[in-house]
């Protein structure tokens, strides 16, 4: 089975709340699984860059573990169209779509692929500093375009109603790779300490340093920062001796260091 397929069983055979939240551009469903009840709510999201198609994989086994305290939201696999693109190729994308893809990447591997099917960067989608990052472009591509607006996709628009529909108390974003923690965007000197204390408690439990992402803008965790002033986090998780897109033989060293993270983060965060 492919990712998509794996997260669709997961999805079906989960005998608990759950909910679609959107549709990617080409269709697919975006799933979201909740597990615990009340507060403070957290909110889990992975895949949110295609070829980060392992992240989806180590949401499902944190579902299963479960949270500490209250309840969290787990969204395996926002971009499940950038994500088969890198797992499958072209023949993911509907046939009228294949060409202007194959354009964009430039020839018809798409291993590396992390955008959407529209060639637009998720990650850099969202009006938290929108089109100042270091890295970003202004055209489609394999990653880095930041689309003709914020929102413009229907994967971010999917996460950011979603976000505002549940207001969580706390956000992860999974990626790969690299095995560090990111927890700035210009908090305010309020709410710094808090965040700060929090993101050293993902870092006990991962064995994973804090670092700035230094020049990086227009990401779900920024935006949750800035519009919605939680803590927000991305975890850059698989090591480096790994490459892109990682495969299912780096999920064992993924899991180890991270399967009680989001328990261990549940335990330490205050309900408003």
């Amino acid at each position: 089975m492919d990712i998509y397929e794996k997260i669709t069983a997961v999805y079906n055979t989960v005998n608990a709340e759950k909910k679609i939240i959107g549709k990617s551009l080409f269709g697919r469903s975006v799933y979201a699984l909740k597990v615990g009840n009340g507060a403070p709510i957290g909110l889990v999201q992975c895949a949110i860059h295609g070829r980060e198609f392992i992240t989806a994989l180590l949401a499902v086994e944190q579902y299963k573990i479960g949270v500490a305290k209250g309840s969290c939201w787990f969204i395996p696999l926002v971009n499940p169209d950038g994500a088969l693109l890198s797992e499958i190729g072209g023949s993911a994308a509907p046939k009228k779509a294949r060409q202007a893809l194959i354009a964009m990447n430039g020839g018809e591997d798409f291993a590396l692929w992390k955008a959407n099917g529209r060639g637009v960067d998720l990650n850099v989608n969202f009006p938290a500093k929108w089109g100042k990052g270091v890295k970003n472009t202004w055209f489609a591509g394999a990653e880095n375009y930041v689309g003709k607006r914020p929102f413009s996709e229907p994967e971010t628009r999917a996460l950011r109603d979603f976000t505002l529909q549940i207001r969580p108390d706390y956000t992860v974003s999974y990626h790969t790779k690299g095995e560090e923690i990111y927890w700035e965007f210009d908090q305010s000197s309020r709410t710094c300490p808090r965040d700060k204390r929090l993101a050293e408690t993902l870092s006990k439990a991962t064995g994973y340093p804090l670092a700035e992402a230094k020049g990086s803008a227009g990401g779900y965790k920024d935006w949750c920062i800035q519009r919605l002033h939680i803590p927000s986090f991305t975890v850059e998780v698989g090591s480096e001796e790994y490459a892109h897109p990682l495969q299912e033989g780096a999920l064992g060293d993924i899991l180890e260091k991270n399967l009680t993270a989001i328990y261990a983060l549940s335990k330490e965060i205050e309900d408003k």
